[in-house]
C-alpha cells in the first residue's frame, strides 16, 4: 500500500480516478489533492483529501494544480494525470474546436505536465502516472479523436522514457472500456459499449499497484494483452473484431438518424404551430381593428346626434 505521500491526482471526481483516490485514501500518511472540474461529490471524503476545482485543459489551468500543490507540499511525491474525455461519433463533420478541445484535455495537458513536473522535482525523485488508454495502442470505430488524442500520448511516453531524468519514475494504464461514466460523456445517446468492459475499481487497484511497485506499464486487462499478441499473429482476428465494433457504430448512426427525423418532425410541427399561432393573432388584431373603426363610427355618430341635439335647443 502507498503511504506517507504527498499526491496530486486530475480527474478524481469519477470513475477511474474516484476509485484511485478512494485506494490511496487509505494509505497512512498520504495527504492528496484531489483535482477536478467540479468537486461536490469529493468533499467531507477525509481530512487527507483536499478537493481542488480547476480545468486542466489549459497551461494556465496545470500552473493553478502545481501553485495549490506547492503551497501544501515541499515536494509532490506522485503526480497522477487521469483527466480525459472521450467522443463518440462518426467523425464526418468540420470542427477545429471540437477536436482541439479533446486534445487539450487528453493529450496536451500531460505533456505539459510532464515538464513542469520535471522542474518541480528539481533532481529529487518523483512518479509521474498517466492514464493512456488501450484505444491508445489500437484505433477504435467511433472513436477517432479519441483514439488520435491518446495515441499522441502514447507516442510521448514512448520516446519521452528515452529521455527522462533517472529520479523519474513514469508508469502509464492502459485500462480497456471501463463501466464509468465515460460512456454518458462520450454521447448524449445511449450506445453499445467496446468489448470488453471492466469495473473501474479493478482498474483503480491494478494502478495502485503498479505505481507502488514502480511498473512502467500497467494493462489490467489480461485478455488486451492476450488479444494484442492474437491479433499479430493472426491479423484476421483484429479484422473481426473491428467488423464487430463497426457494426455497432452502425447501428449507433442508425439510431442517430431516427433521433434527427424525430428532431427535425418536432421543429416542423413547432414551426407550424408558430404560423398557426401567427395568423390567429393577425386575425385576432384585424378584427379588433376593426372593432376599433366601429367604436369610432359609433362615437362620431354619438358626436353628431349631440351636435343635433344641442342645435334644435338653441333653436327652441
Amino acid at each position: 500500500m502507498i503511504t506517507g505521500k504527498n499526491i496530486v491526482l486530475t480527474g478524481a471526481s469519477s470513475g477511474i480516478g474516484l476509485e484511485t483516490l478512494k485506494l490511496l485514501m487509505k494509505g497512512e500518511g498520504n495527504r492528496i489533492l484531489a483535482v477536478a472540474r467540479h468537486v461536490d461529490n469529493l468533499r467531507g471524503m477525509g481530512p487527507n483529501v483536499i478537493p481542488f476545482e480547476c480545468d486542466v485543459s489549459s497551461a494556465e489551468g496545470v500552473e493553478t494544480i502545481f501553485a495549490r500543490a506547492e503551497q501544501m507540499y515541499d515536494k509532490i511525491d506522485i503526480f497522477y494525470a487521469n483527466a480525459g474525455f472521450p467522443y463518440y461519433e462518426q467523425f464526418n463533420y468540420t470542427d477545429w474546436d471540437r477536436v482541439e478541445d479533446m486534445f487539450r484535455t487528453n493529450t496536451f495537458s500531460p505533456i505539459y505536465t510532464y515538464s513542469r513536473y520535471v522542474k518541480h522535482l528539481g533532481g529529487r525523485d518523483g512518479i509521474l502516472a498517466m492514464t493512456v488508454s488501450a484505444i491508445g495502442q489500437m484505433a477504435m470505430p467511433g472513436y477517432a479523436i479519441y483514439s488520435a488524442s491518446k495515441f499522441g500520448l502514447e507516442g510521448f511516453q514512448q520516446a519521452i522514457r528515452l529521455e527522462k531524468p533517472k529520479n523519474l519514475q513514469i508508469t502509464c494504464l492502459y485500462p480497456v472500456a471501463t463501466d464509468t461514466n465515460f460512456f454518458k460523456v462520450a454521447n448524449e445517446l445511449k450506445f453499445e459499449k467496446p468489448f470488453p468492459v471492466q469495473k473501474p475499481n479493478v482498474v483503480a487497484r491494478k494502478m495502485v499497484e503498479g505505481i507502488e511497485f514502480g511498473k512502467p506499464f500497467v494493462f489490467p486487462c489480461t485478455l488486451f494483452g492476450v488479444a494484442k499478441v492474437l491479433m499479430t499473429v493472426v491479423p484476421p482476428v483484429r479484422t473481426l473484431y473491428w467488423d464487430l465494433e463497426s457494426a455497432k457504430l452502425r447501428r449507433f448512426e442508425a439510431k442517430v438518424k431516427v433521433q434527427q427525423e424525430r428532431i427535425r418532425k418536432s421543429v416542423g410541427e413547432v414551426r407550424q404551430s408558430a404560423e398557426e399561432l401567427s395568423q390567429t393573432v393577425r386575425e385576432a388584431g384585424k378584427t379588433a381593428a376593426e372593432l376599433g373603426q366601429s367604436v369610432l363610427d359609433a362615437g362620431r355618430s354619438a358626436a353628431e346626434l349631440g351636435q343635433s341635439v344641442k342645435e334644435k335647443i338653441h333653436g327652441i
